[in-house]
Order: C-alpha cells, then structure tokens, then sequence
C-alpha cells in the first residue's frame, strides 16, 4: 500500500472515532429533558433604586424689591377723581328689550274665532269685545291731513284691520269672565304681534307705557298708515 492509500486509512479512522464521540456526548441530552434555567426577572420587577433627599447647603438671601416705581400702582388721590356719565350704546341692539306686562294667573290664551275690527285696535268675536293692549285706538270718525290733503285715516284703519284679519282666529289671553265688558289683551295671529302689526303699519298709535314706541317711529319715518299719503 502506498502512502496515499495509508493516509486515507488514518483519516477515515479519525472520522469514526469522533463520530462515536458525538454519539455518546448526544446521548446525555434526550427530547424533552433539555437543560433548564433560571427566568430571568423582568424589568418590571426589579426593585426600585432607593431615593436619596438632596439638601440644598446654600445659605437662604432674603428676595430683593426691583422697580417698585414702575410696578407698583402711583398713589391715587381721591380729591382729583371725577365721576362721568357713562356713555350711550353703540346700537339699539345692545338695549335690552322692555319687560311684558305680567298678566293675572288665572288669565289663559283663549282662541276668538271669526274676529270682526269695530275700529283700528278694537275687535269683537264670539260674544267678546278686546282691545289690543298696548295700543292708542284710532276712532273710525277720525280725519288725518298729509300736506294739503284731508283724508278719513280712521276709516281707512279699521278697513286694514279687517282685511288683514280675513275672519281668521286670533289668541288672545283673557280673563275667565269678559262677555260684559271690554277687556284689554295682547293677541297673537299664528306667530305675529297683533299690536306691533299695527303700530308698525301705521293703523294705530302706541300707548306710552305700552312696548311699541319704537315701532310708531319707524312707521312715522316710512309715513306709514295715518302718518302718510291718503290711502
């Protein structure tokens, strides 16, 4: 045998030893039975490090008092301050509405069906005589002058009152008991004032303690009703 053939035979021993050494090294270690070892603690539960207080050895200084001129306020003197008026608002908007009249607690809306205008602020219906509160009733005999002409305004304003009723029922709130008697009430026909309908149309006057001043100066400003032209 030559000396390749030797060398091949030394090399393939070599193999068989270190493969039965594997074996019986493998055999210490079976499925199932691996080496265990201890869980490691999670970061979780790990104890806190232990705080330590950390005292300030500086010594205190008292705080120091800067510009006293300039952020304290100057002394006032009470003699020199003088009291104004305060001034008017910019708009009507920012003024508060004026309050309703507060009505008895055993008046109730009432609905008066097929209403009929006797003058520009007075109606009758079922039996019942109302006058709208809040407003100066405009006789029917009254005349009015715009410029050089004359005209029956009074007439003319129990005529607007009928036609824009049409017969339809108004909601008045009334006391239990006014058949006998004319009774003062506001009235509403669906969502409209009847009162400021008529004011702002000119057909009747506002009262002085009534809330439809404003709506007379409008009127008055569009000539509207008996402050314009014959109608």
């Amino acid at each position: 045998m030559n000396s390749t053939g030797r060398l091949a035979t030394t090399l393939g021993g070599l193999g068989l030893v270190a493969g039965a050494l594997l074996i019986a090294a493998s055999g210490r270690w079976l499925p199932g039975e691996l080496p265990s070892y201890p869980p490691a603690r999670e970061a979780a539960e790990a104890p806190p490090a232990p705080r330590i207080a950390v005292h300030d050895a500086r010594p205190g200084q008292a705080a120091r008092r800067i510009a006293e001129d300039l952020i304290a306020p100057p002394p006032l003197d009470a003699a020199g301050v003088q009291r104004i008026e305060p001034r008017p608002p910019l708009g009507e908007l920012g003024l508060a509405s004026p309050p309703k009249t507060p009505m008895p607690q055993d008046w109730r809306e009432t609905l008066l069906y097929r209403p009929v205008a006797t003058s520009s602020a007075i109606f009758e219906a079922m039996g019942r005589r109302v006058v709208i509160s809040g407003t100066i009733d405009i006789d029917p005999d009254k005349t009015c002058s715009f410029g050089d002409a004359v005209w029956p305004c009074g007439q003319r304003a129990r005529a607007a009152f009928n036609a824009w009723l049409r017969g339809r029922a108004l909601k008045c709130v009334l006391p239990p008991d006014v058949d006998r008697f004319a009774v003062a009430a506001p009235c509403m026909l669906g969502r409209q004032d009847v009162g400021a309908w008529l004011v702002a149309n000119g057909w009747a006057m506002a009262s002085p303690s009534g809330i439809y001043g404003k709506a007379e100066s409008v009127a008055k400003g569009a000539e509207m009703g008996i402050f314009g032209p014959p109608q």
